[in-house]
């Protein structure tokens, strides 16, 4: 449609005077998917570890902790960024540059002798969160409309299959070699999938070489989200009072603001403003908020229903056992994220959200209802991951297509960390529901506080139908 975001990415794909770039193949794309599927390993591995490395690295719990809340904070910080130098030096040679830094800091994770020492290698592996706007930016740049939002899809998937991988293999690793491994051996696949990625895919042209970097919006907006960040997981680590919580907010918000102030006013701003007020934007960042807080409220209440005693409501099972009962949604998740962007070519974006939001308030809201039996629960936590997979993924493949060439990394890595996001305020929201339903006599959530949660991570897929009402057909395959 003329006039739209999407007509623009359509009619000038790249800067004026630009080289047309080269198409690329199934290798290549197939070399991307190989190294997401590394970096999706590489980001899970520590989670199963943790007592492992408790003992190991002589650390407590608060310390294993902060392992994972590193890589958090700087992927937060540093995807934007990548986001940005993608677009304007090219996909090609930014990806590069961080794959150098995760390689690293795997290295440096897996010969740390003690907590310090990992916790730099965590900082440095961080900067695999900035992955995937960068790939989003080659399959953009390198083929057809069409075969790009399947390439995403599949790319977005092959990350997500990692973090699975990670989980399996993460205590194997640590046990049979030793807790080394469990950084090494993702990594050594990094560098090799990294190097075919060099010799597969061409240079993609730069766009915008001839201006000026906004430095002091890079700044801010990274001072932004490190507060954000921070202020999020001292929150949800709870016991702040609500007088500090207030200075947490008026913190962030005073950042936001500044930032804002100065993007307005910088000749080229690191994040184009009127991008962010296009529908195609907005309402994107809005859903992927709330899927990822679904998302993560199931991952936080599912696994503590099946682990509580089967005294009445709960079933009392042990780790093992329910880890293989959340594989099925780990399967769909992957499955939905593959197939993501072929719903989005034939249905459209604003049809694949729809039926995903529908499809989880449903099995949401019945879930809260009947919960007696553990398959209901494999069920509905499978059924709403392949839902808010499936409507990621469109998400991010519409998205892509639908601003300016010159801001499909920029624009897809916001939604990347807004997703992060989704999940801390998730995750806590659900953590507190849980909290204030304990029963004094058993120490235990009660039944009441797990149907509060299924109902109100319900209502939130409910209310997200609100926004995608609003979703443009600018958004639309």
């Amino acid at each position: 449609m003329k006039g739209t975001l999407m007509s623009v990415a359509l009619d000038s794909p790249v800067p004026l005077g630009s080289p047309s770039p080269a198409r690329i193949g199934g290798p290549a794309i197939g070399a991307l998917g190989v190294l997401a599927l590394a970096l999706g390993t590489l980001q899970t591995v520590v989670d199963p570890a943790r007592p492992l490395l408790e003992r190991e690295l002589g650390i407590d719990s608060a310390g294993a902790a902060l392992i994972v809340s590193t890589l958090l904070i700087t992927g937060a910080i540093v995807a934007p960024i990548a986001g940005k130098l993608g677009d304007r030096y090219g996909g090609k040679r930014v990806l590069l540059v961080l794959m150098a830094l995760v390689s690293t800091g795997g290295l440096v994770s897996s010969l740390a002798p003690n907590l310090p020492v990992l916790l730099v290698g965590q900082m440095l592996q961080g900067a695999m969160v900035g992955a995937l706007p960068l790939s989003f930016i080659l399959v953009r740049k390198h083929l057809p409309r069409g075969q790009t939002q399947v390439a995403i899809g599949v790319v977005s998937a092959l990350f997500t299959a990692g973090g699975a991988i990670g989980t399996l293999v993460a205590g194997p690793l640590a046990e049979g070699l030793s807790w080394h491994w469990i950084f090494a051996a993702p990594t050594i696949v990094i560098i090799a999938a990294t190097a075919v990625v060099l010799w597969l895919m061409p240079n993609d042209p730069p766009s915008e070489q001839d201006t000026a970097i906004d430095w002091l919006g890079v700044a801010l907006l990274s001072a932004t989200l490190l507060a954000l960040m921070l202020g999020l997981l001292m929150v949800t680590d709870g016991g702040m009072p609500p007088l500090a919580v207030g200075g947490v907010v008026l913190v962030v918000a005073g950042l936001a603001a500044a930032w804002v102030a100065v993007e307005r006013r910088a000749a080229s701003p690191m994040v184009e403003l009127r991008m962010l007020a296009a529908p195609a934007m907005w309402s994107a960042s809005v859903l992927t908020v709330a899927i990822a807080a679904t998302s993560a409220m199931l991952q936080t209440l599912v696994p503590k229903m099946f682990g509580v005693s089967g005294d009445g409501y709960g079933f009392g099972l042990g780790t093992t056992e329910i880890g293989l009962l959340m594989m099925p949604a780990t399967i769909a998740g992957v499955v939905a994220g593959s197939v993501g962007g072929l719903a989005v070519q034939r249905y459209g974006a604003r049809a694949v959200v729809t039926a995903g939001a529908v499809v989880t308030a449903g099995a949401l809201l019945a879930l809260a209802l009947l919960h007696d039996a553990s398959w209901q629960l494999v069920v509905v936590r499978a059924l709403a991951a392949f839902a808010g997979s499936l409507a990621t993924t469109a998400l991010l493949a519409s998205t892509a297509v639908a601003v300016a060439a010159k801001d499909t990394g920029i624009a897809t890595s916001l939604l990347v960390v807004i997703r992060l996001v989704g999940a801390v305020v998730g995750g806590q929201v659900a953590g507190s529901v849980l909290a204030a339903g304990i029963d004094p006599a058993s120490g235990q959530p009660a039944e009441s506080a797990f149907v509060t949660g299924f109902v109100v991570a319900g209502l939130i897929a409910v209310l997200s139908l609100l926004v995608v009402r609003h979703m443009k057909k600018g958004t639309e395959a």
